[in-house]
């Protein structure tokens, strides 16, 4: 028995399906069920009963105890950056440029007060690229869109974002104080690369709605798509965090019916344990999360409270 195991059948225990264990959990359906399948067979009793999606009473008692091993667990993490000793070596922290804007000052600032001794080397890039390192070990973790589509890797959600129009003024779409996704088929936009998270998770959702996206011009990186369209080349649909308060001009920001939230993430290989050095940047980086998300227009924390 694992701790990947508890985590999948908790999972199933709060989500109420297998589908919804791993959309809770951003992996795929089937890797949750074989570790609830092996945790059954290691035990010898049904815990979850297939017709109706509920837990047997055996798999109501290993919920409460797989609960408490969690608590556990955290609690000697907690215990060991307390009495251990102070944190230091190297760490490799890749992020997504929208969301490093304003992340990455609050890590450095963090890890200056509370580990002084850790180098972190901090490369910006996609989710795409920053996927490829972490499988290779050029990076140790990093912040990214989620799903992660590659089942190698464990992700934890940071926050939800949401997805807006950025048009110039004299577009037709920022003649309008809302948009839908029908309305975005009308007109050609500047878009992400194919193959990237973001153009792949929009696509998706014009798809699904029977809309198909006008491609004005092709990027590669969100934060180009979102300086052209403040200069006025085009309407985009960027995440909220590509658009900081600061920038003014002669554009206008429109909300998008029916287009849903994109979510974010720390990632890092499934296999091995992160270094006390990593987890300490993760640490920081959740911290960061608590306390900055709330400050940026269109961004809702998905971490728990900390105690």
């Amino acid at each position: 028995m694992d701790v990947r195991q508890l985590q999948a059948l908790v999972a199933v225990a709060e989500h109420g399906t297998f589908s919804g264990a791993a959309k809770a959990l951003h992996t795929v359906q089937s890797n949750v069920s074989a570790h609830v399948a092996r945790l059954e067979r290691e035990l010898g009793v049904t815990l979850v009963d297939r017709q109706s999606g509920r837990l047997t009473a055996e798999g109501a008692a290993v919920v409460t105890r797989a609960r408490r091993v969690h608590a556990e667990l955290d609690a000697i993490r907690g215990d060991v950056a307390r009495l251990g000793t102070e944190l230091s070596g190297d760490v490799r922290f890749g992020v997504i440029g929208t969301t490093a804007r304003w992340l990455a000052a609050g890590l450095l600032d963090g890890l200056r007060e509370q580990h002084p001794r850790i180098r972190t080397v901090i490369v910006e890039a996609s989710t795409t690229s920053l996927s490829l390192q972490l499988l290779s070990g050029h990076l140790d973790l990093a912040v990214v869109n989620l799903p992660a589509d590659d089942v190698e890797l464990a992700t934890e959600p940071l926050f939800e974002e949401d997805l807006v129009l950025v048009a110039p003024t004299g577009h037709p779409l920022a003649q309008r104080d809302r948009v839908n996704l029908a309305q975005l088929g009308d007109y050609p936009l500047l878009l992400s690369a194919p193959g990237t998270a973001l153009r792949d998770e929009l696509e998706l959702q014009a798809a699904r709605a029977g809309v198909r996206l006008q491609p004005q011009a092709e990027l590669d990186g969100v934060r180009l798509a979102a300086s052209l369209a403040f200069q006025g080349f085009g309407a985009a649909v960027l995440p909220a965090t590509a658009i900081p308060t600061y920038v003014t001009g002669a554009w206008k920001r429109v909300p998008v019916r029916g287009l849903a939230r994109r979510s974010v993430g720390l990632a890092y290989k499934r296999r091995g344990m992160l270094s006390p050095q990593a987890e300490g940047v993760a640490a920081i980086v959740r911290a960061v999360v608590r306390a900055q998300a709330t400050d940026q227009p269109g961004l809702h924390p998905a971490l728990p409270s900390s105690t």
